[in-house]
């Protein structure tokens, strides 16, 4: 990839101009030196709380917040983006995935780093020197870490290897063949460090997601926790032998949280790969599903909590830890709270890891697929939990046709349902699945008060698992005819009547999933080493064979660093574009498809969809927000969330995938700020639940809300970009609608540039 070539209106004298402004916000005075009084990060500190300490909006005027002013994002599809704010600087990603400076007063641009196509989905990190004079913007872009001088927004080419970090490499794999890694979260700062999490796939064979940290300056690989532990590390011997060369997943791909006075980060891990089949992972898989508190300046491990044990269903940690003070028995305690997919939530001393609210260990059915054994018991938390578990007739959906209704009373008949019931390929299991209960953004406290507050949704999955078959099994009986007339003729006499191989002809026993179609080609045509040419072998004769061998002609292993979308500058103060160059990799290998050689597994891979219908199977209300009070271990509020149409257009409470995009903002003067499904902004008193507020945006918000305070002023930033599900919910196209954009809310002031 080659640098691209500004426009000719962006002059050097432009660029000191606007470096000069930049330079004179980041030096005015901020508003007070309390952690919760800014938004640098993507839950506003890195505890991820959500909390905003400020005066201004109480309870008593909050009813009275109008626009004051809009960003419009100029694309015509959504994002997921949640703005951080820099003394008087907003950054916000907008005009075909650009990163853009905006006045945090006026909305009016300052400069934009275009074309960051691969930019996180949901939002960067801030750091500064202890001076004050070096100050960045960290993020990742594709497969890379990158840094962008939050002043001028040029890239910082001396970080990294030529301004960016390959986050590929270290991961017990090949690093060419990994596809993803990239998380859909922007991690989280302490101190010097980027401590980054990743999203590495769900397949058999994905990579692992260790969690790692780099120094934000030079980006040096500072420490890496194994997720799947190595030989000799605490908790390998929870896996099979090896476990490590081939199981994936394992990774943290929402909100990492850091104690940062006493250096620990809390690490939510998700479940490993495969999700719903773990034949080839027996045991209870250390570190998945786990609360992990690590030494944050070292990634050395404190203490652990499972709260899955060989997770069949897909139960990630995907929410934020909530690092709360809680009052207990007359006893201040640090605690941290997660909440989970299955609905539970689980309290622990911040320091040692001992429950604060008792956990039990309850058995659950064993499994009946091939080779898996299911983890006999499973832990339960005492505190009350926020989804359903077992479906039932009485609760089907009453909007469903009575059609549909009997078409779904039949297959809750034949299936099994019920918390922890093992999927299978005999019949169907419907339960609390993959996308309910409380998913990424879905968590904020109040940490002083020992108050967490969960945004959840009811939302059952309907799971059957097959049998993966094989690329030879997928072939014509004509296609296997002439696969095997040529191997006999070209392959049999050296690599065997079985392919596995003779004198110093190796096996090739599956040996298309291990080599690209385009390179077998030319190992076929030209031979190599002992093996000669066959040049005149027609491709669909190849192609024949390839598949034979277990491969795909139609797989494609794309270059780290590839062919990406022609760039577009937008209108604007653009100063850079692209992001720092990455280099193509100059022969990839093809992704993982097979256990490595030596490797016990099992005979047949199995797999699932997740099982999610529309509308929702189940009766509504579907999207809550709960306030726990932890210092007693009870609800104290829920409250339906959204609004939606179910089938028929007829208007309900709630909605399908209701909460798992939303999030809050938690205010010292005693409101919640929640999104809901359907457009909707809420104020609720955080402590009583009463309503206090509401409006509806022009766009959807699948995006975290954000506050800040300037001059005395405190605004909400609500990223209202994304589509509704539904034409008939669709307020776009209403009489004075805003345009797809960041909208921020404010008391009224004479200044503001929109009323709605």
């Amino acid at each position: 990839m080659t640098t691209k070539r500004l426009p000719a209106k962006i002059s050097l004298a432009a660029t000191v101009v606007f470096s000069l402004f930049i330079f004179a916000t980041f030096n005015s005075d901020s508003p007070r030196n309390n952690i919760y009084s800014t938004w640098k990060s993507y839950g506003g500190t890195a505890d991820q709380s959500k909390f905003f300490d400020a005066s201004q909006i109480t309870k008593e005027n909050v009813n009275q917040m109008k626009v004051a002013w809009v960003y419009p994002t100029m694309d015509s599809m959504p994002n997921f983006f949640s703005p951080i704010v820099v003394d008087t600087i907003m950054y916000v990603m907008a005009k075909n995935s650009s990163l853009v400076a905006v006045n945090a007063l006026t909305g009016k641009e300052i400069w934009i780093h275009a074309n960051l196509q691969g930019l996180t989905r949901r939002g960067i990190n801030y750091w500064e020197s202890k001076d004050g004079k070096d100050k960045r913007l960290i993020f990742t872009l594709n497969n890379t870490i990158q840094a962008i001088n939050a002043v001028t927004g040029k890239s910082i080419m001396s970080f990294g290897t030529n301004g960016y970090v390959d986050m590929r490499k270290g991961l017990d794999r090949d690093y060419t063949s990994i596809r993803r890694m990239q998380s859909m979260m922007p991690g989280v700062i302490f101190e010097d460090l980027i401590i980054m999490g990743s999203s590495p796939g769900e397949g058999y064979f994905s990579p692992p997601g260790h969690v790692r940290a780099y120094n934000v300056v030079t980006g040096k690989l500072v420490w890496t926790f194994h997720t799947i532990p190595h030989p000799g590390e605490y908790g390998y011997e929870t896996w099979p032998k090896n476990a490590y060369k081939y199981v994936g997943g394992v990774n943290v791909w929402s909100e990492i949280s850091v104690d940062t006075k006493r250096g620990i980060a809390y690490l939510p891990i998700g479940s490993p790969t495969y999700d719903y089949y773990g034949a080839d992972r027996l045991g209870s898989n250390l570190f998945g599903n786990s609360l992990v508190a690590v030494n944050a300046r070292t990634g050395k491990r404190i203490w652990h909590f499972q709260t899955v044990h060989h997770d069949l269903w897909d139960y990630d940690l995907a929410s934020a830890p909530q690092l709360i003070t809680v009052n207990k028995d007359g006893k201040q305690i640090d605690a941290v709270a997660v909440a989970t997919k299955h609905g539970f939530v689980f309290v622990f001393d911040r320091v040692t890891g001992k429950p604060i609210f008792p956990i039990v260990e309850k058995p659950f059915p064993a499994s009946n697929m091939p080779g898996e054994k299911a983890w006999p018991t499973q832990p339960i938390s005492s505190l009350p939990n926020f989804t359903r578990h077992e479906i039932t007739k009485e609760d089907l959906n009453p909007y469903f046709s009575e059609e549909e209704k009997q078409k779904w009373y039949k297959r809750i008949d034949a299936a099994k349902t019920g918390l922890f019931t093992p999927p299978s390929d005999k019949y169907e299991t419907i339960i609390s699945g993959a996308l309910g209960g409380a998913n990424f953004g879905n968590t904020a406290s109040d940490p002083g008060k020992g108050m967490m507050y969960i945004l959840s949704q009811d939302y059952p999955s309907v799971y059957k698992l097959e049998r993966i078959k094989s690329p030879r099994e997928l072939m014509s009986a004509d296609d296997v005819q002439k696969a095997k007339t040529a191997y006999t003729q070209f392959c049999k006499s050296c690599h065997g009547d079985n392919m596995t191989g003779r004198g110093i002809a190796p096996s090739i026993v599956n040996a298309g999933q291990r080599v690209a179609f385009d390179d077998f080609k030319t190992l076929i045509s030209v031979g190599k080493g002992q093996m000669p040419g066959f040049a005149h072998i027609d491709e669909q004769r190849v192609a024949a064979i390839y598949r034979y061998l277990g491969g795909n002609p139609n797989m494609r292993f794309g270059a780290f660093g590839g062919r990406r979308q022609e760039p577009k500058m937008p209108d604007g103060p653009v100063v850079a574009s692209g992001g720092a160059p990455v280099k193509a990799d100059e022969k990839p290998a093809p992704s993982m498809t097979d256990y490595p050689a030596g490797v016990p597994h099992p005979a047949n891979r199995y797999s699932t969809d997740y099982g999610t219908s529309w509308p929702n199977l189940l009766s509504p209300t579907w999207s809550w927000v709960s306030a726990y009070d932890l210092n007693t271990g009870t609800v104290k509020w829920k409250k339906p969330l959204g609004e939606t149409s179910a089938t028929k257009g007829d208007k309900t409470t709630g909605s399908p995938i209701g909460s798992q995009r939303k999030g809050m903002v938690v205010t010292s003067t005693g409101i919640l700020f929640c999104t809901g499904k359907g457009g909707k902004l809420y104020a609720y008193d955080s402590e009583n639940g009463k309503l206090l507020w509401e409006t509806t945006l022009s766009h959807e918000s699948n995006a975290q809300p954000m506050m800040y305070e300037l001059n005395g002023r405190q605004y909400l930033v609500v990223n209202a970009t994304a589509n509704f599900a539904r034409d008939n919910d669709d307020h776009s196209k209403e009489s004075g609608a805003l345009p797809r954009g960041y909208v921020v809310y404010a008391l009224p002031d004479k200044s503001d540039t929109v009323s709605k």
